[in-house]
């Protein structure tokens, strides 16, 4: 490879990250806090969880209080998803194209993976249980319920309060800005809204607005009749159901929210045969929180069939990590790498460069994890 082209490979990761921060969005929202040493596809990060300590009174003596042993847990992100986003350009086409079609491709292709990376993410909230919103309706239409009510789930879970975010499709966004106490800054004494069209901080919590949020299709036999088979104790995971109105049925899927007892639940294991019916057993999170009597109603109706799923959340409830690929360059090979993290997102970007025949080769890639550390720290808007 020419001088010319190792000179300016700077250059390209430059405008890579550049694009890369225009785009990301949930990359740089959760917690990004692990090593950036190189790393291949399949390593796992292992990001520990604390345990809870109970205080106790302390009475003087002569002879040492027992040590109180804790049992920290972990949650394993595998750096599982390597994508890479090319571009081709023959020499013929380095002579004829205007320059900024080389700077245009670059942003196309670091746009690719980032809206890959943000989809990754975005998947997790199958993990989540808390709610605000309903499915199926735009939420902020006329008033900030859906909000207030998932705030009201992290509080519960004793979320902290600071440094929360939340996420939002573009149609949800649009209906809170034009709420009237977010809209009119003699109300709020914000300009942000009305004159650059930004939410910005409300609720002590900030705002962002991210297009690839996507929508969830719960179960198909995730329908109104469900009811508790036996008993329920606090802390169990497992329960059998039954359906007063169906008898054969086809799908719970993870994700699936179901109410019980005055508490919200996140199905954990899916069941995908066509034989659902009566006895079937459930599993989700998190243990039940009181006491479930035979027969008690499960409510699942309220989270419809699809919703779009909007996100608030502390960064502490997801872990995104994204480290710098091992090179295992061949001597000799003439292709020229160049690797940068970039601060804002977290994202480790490589660009690769390669003379093919009679063509250049551009190949932006990138490698990445992600996972949800505290479930409890994260709720869905639902849209």
């Amino acid at each position: 490879m020419s001088n010319t082209i190792t000179n300016v490979t700077p250059q390209l990761l430059a405008a890579g990250l550049l694009a890369l921060r225009e785009n990301a969005i949930l990359p740089r929202l959760v917690d990004k806090s692990y090593s950036s040493m190189a790393a291949q596809r399949g390593n796992v990060i292992n990001i520990p969880i604390s345990d809870s300590i109970a205080a106790r009174t302390v009475t003087p003596s002569v002879t040492m209080n027992s040590n109180v042993d804790t049992s920290p847990g972990t949650v394993a992100v595998t750096l599982d998803y390597w994508y890479e986003a090319p571009f081709n350009m023959s020499d013929t086409d380095q002579l004829s194209t205007h320059e900024s079609y080389i700077p245009m491709n670059v942003s196309e292709a670091v746009k690719a993976l980032v809206n890959t990376i943000d989809d990754t993410i975005w998947g997790k909230h199958t993990a989540l249980y808390r709610t605000g919103g309903t499915a199926g309706t735009t939420p902020f239409a006329t008033v900030i319920d859906a909000a207030t009510s998932a705030m009201l789930g992290l509080d519960v879970e004793l979320a902290p309060e600071s440094s929360r975010v939340a996420v939002l499709d573009p149609h949800a966004r649009t209906n809170f800005l034009k709420l009237s106490n977010i809209l009119e800054f003699q109300k709020s004494g914000d300009t942000g809204p009305i004159i650059k069209g930004q939410i910005g901080e409300k609720l002590g919590i900030d705002w962002f607005m991210d297009q690839r949020l996507g929508r969830f299709t719960a179960g198909s036999s995730w329908v109104t009749g469900w009811a508790v088979a036996g008993t329920g104790t606090i802390g169990a995971s497992t329960l059998t159901i039954v359906n007063a109105t169906v008898t054969v049925l086809a799908q719970i899927k993870v994700g699936d929210i179901f109410a019980l007892g005055g508490y919200e639940y996140a199905i954990t294991t899916a069941k995908t045969t066509a034989s659902v019916t009566d006895g079937t057993a459930i599993v989700f999170y998190p243990p039940l929180k009181t006491v479930i009597a035979s027969d008690d109603a499960i409510t699942v109706g309220t989270y419809g069939t699809q919703y779009t799923v909007n996100l608030m959340f502390h960064p502490k409830c997801f872990a995104f990590a994204s480290r710098p690929l091992a090179s295992s360059k061949v001597p000799g090979v003439s292709n020229v790498i160049s690797q940068a993290i970039d601060p804002v997102s977290g994202v480790a970007l490589r660009v690769e460069l390669s003379r093919q025949y009679k063509q250049d080769t551009y190949s932006y890639d990138a490698l990445w994890g992600t996972g949800v550390v505290r479930k409890e720290f994260g709720a869905k808007i639902l849209g």
